[in-house]
C-alpha cells in the first residue's frame, strides 16, 4: 500500500481547464437555498466572493461515476486506493469581482499529493490549485485539499473535540435538512452519494448520518460574513474542516470581526458544541 500510494505523486502537475457562464438562474436558486431575501439577479450584478463553485458543476457521464456517485479516480484526481473522500481545506484570493453575464474559465493543477498514516489509519491528501478567470482575467486564485480515508473503524476513539477560535459576535442556526442537502447537491451537480443516499452512507461508509457538503458549509460560513459585513469586500477566505456535520441534528455558524477592521473569523459549532470549520478573511471597506 506504501508504494502504491507514494508512486500517487506521479499525478502532481497533471491539469485540466473547464468553461461557464455566470447566469443569473444560478445566482437565483443558491440566494433561495441559503434563505435569502433578494431582488433577482440581472445582467453586470456582481456575485458573492466564493460563488464561482456553482458554474463549474461537476461534468461526468453517468457510466464514468464510480460506486460512491463521484467521478472514477484516475482522470484528473490520481487514484487514490482509500474509499472514503471528504473536503478538508480551502483557501480563496478574490482578484476582483465576477458578473452575471460573464464567460468564465477555470484551469485547475494537481500541486500535491501527501500519503499519511494518521491514528485512525492511512489517509491521503490531494491538493488542486484552481484559477478563475473571467473577461477581465484573473479574478480567484483557490487551493482545495481533499482528504482520503481507510474504511471506518467503528472501535476508533473519537478525535478530541476543538473549542471555537472566538466568542461569537454573529451567529446563525442551520437545520441541515435532506431537502437542504439535495439541493446543493443539484446546484453543483455533485452526486457523492454521502450526502443524500442515507442507506449507503450509513451501512457502506459508516457515518451516523447524511454528510453536511464542507464546500456547503464554507458557502455558509461566507454568507454569515455577508450578512453581518454587507458592505465589506472580501479579499481572502480561507477554511479548514475539523470535524464533520451530519443531519441528524441543527448546527450553528458563528463569527466575530477582528480588531483590525480588516479581519474576521468565522466558523462552525456541531450539536455538541465542538468544532467543525474554521475560517479565517481578510477584507477591506466596513
Amino acid at each position: 500500500m506504501t508504494t502504491q500510494m507514494d508512486d500517487l505523486r506521479q499525478w502532481i502537475g497533471r491539469t485540466a481547464e473547464a468553461e461557464g457562464l455566470v447566469t443569473a438562474p444560478n445566482a437565483d436558486v443558491l440566494t433561495a437555498t441559503l434563505d435569502r431575501d433578494e431582488p433577482p439577479y440581472a445582467a453586470g450584478d456582481e456575485i458573492p466572493p466564493g460563488w464561482h463553485w456553482y458554474y463549474f458543476p461537476e461534468r461526468v457521464k453517468l457510466s464514468e461515476t464510480a460506486a460512491d456517485g463521484h467521478a472514477k479516480r484516475g482522470a484528473f484526481m490520481p487514484p487514490v486506493p482509500l474509499p472514503r473522500r471528504m473536503w478538508a481545506a480551502n483557501k480563496q484570493t478574490y482578484h476582483r469581482a465576477l458578473h452575471i453575464g460573464e464567460q468564465v474559465r477555470r484551469v485547475s493543477t494537481l500541486t500535491d499529493v501527501s500519503p499519511k498514516e494518521g491514528k485512525s489509519g492511512a489517509l491521503c491528501f490531494v491538493t488542486a490549485k484552481h484559477e478563475i478567470f473571467g473577461a477581465d482575467g484573473l479574478a480567484t486564485t483557490e487551493e482545495q485539499t481533499t482528504v482520503y480515508r481507510g474504511p471506518a473503524d467503528p472501535n476508533a476513539p473519537a478525535p478530541a473535540p476543538q473549542a471555537p477560535p472566538g466568542k461569537p459576535v454573529w451567529r446563525r442556526t442551520v437545520r441541515p435538512s435532506p431537502v437542504l442537502l439535495f439541493r446543493y447537491s443539484a446546484v453543483t451537480m455533485n452526486s457523492h452519494r454521502i450526502h443524500y443516499d442515507r442507506e449507503y452512507t450509513t451501512k457502506v461508509e459508516g457515518y451516523p448520518g447524511l454528510l453536511v457538503h464542507g464546500p456547503l458549509i464554507m458557502t455558509l460560513l461566507l454568507d454569515l460574513f455577508r450578512r453581518e459585513m454587507p458592505r465589506a469586500r472580501l479579499t481572502t477566505f480561507a477554511a479548514r474542516a475539523v470535524a464533520p456535520l451530519y443531519d441528524t441534528a441543527d448546527f450553528e455558524v458563528q463569527g466575530e470581526p477582528g480588531g483590525d477592521g480588516r479581519s474576521a473569523k468565522v466558523w462552525a459549532m456541531n450539536p455538541q458544541g465542538a468544532l467543525a470549520m474554521a475560517a479565517d478573511a481578510t477584507y477591506s471597506g466596513s
